[in-house]
């Protein structure tokens, strides 16, 4: 599997577990020039931008490291575009997913919800 595949992965597990806890998906992969959000969710009145990160294990350190400053710039960017249009509150939220490969297929193994990331 390629990045873009696991990515994809993760995403998907991501907005699974999402669902699973009562939120609606409004949109995956919402991308400007200035920025990426992986999923935008509704939860309530809340309007939340999740960042997702895939990894197989933590050897070089948690998937929400990986989330820098200039990463959280570029996604308020991107969440202030759309939020422009609502009249909601706003949440940003990271979901790391660890997966395991069984033969040709992955499966999830853990994931964690972090709320209130940045």
């Amino acid at each position: 599997m390629d990045t873009k595949q696991i990515g994809e992965f993760g995403e998907r597990a991501a907005g699974k577990y999402l669902a699973d806890k009562g939120y609606r998906i409004i949109r995956y992969n919402f991308r400007l020039k200035m920025g990426e959000v992986d999923i935008i969710a509704q939860k309530d009145s809340c309007i939340v931008f999740v960042e997702v990160k895939t990894r197989k294990n933590n050897l070089f350190g948690e998937p929400s490291e990986y989330v820098n400053r200039n990463k959280q710039m570029r996604i308020r960017k991107a969440a202030a575009c759309y939020t422009d249009i609502i009249n909601n509150d706003v949440r940003f939220d990271v979901i790391e997913v660890f997966y395991e490969q069984r033969g040709a297929e992955m499966a999830v193994k853990k994931i964690n919800h972090i709320e209130n990331a940045f």
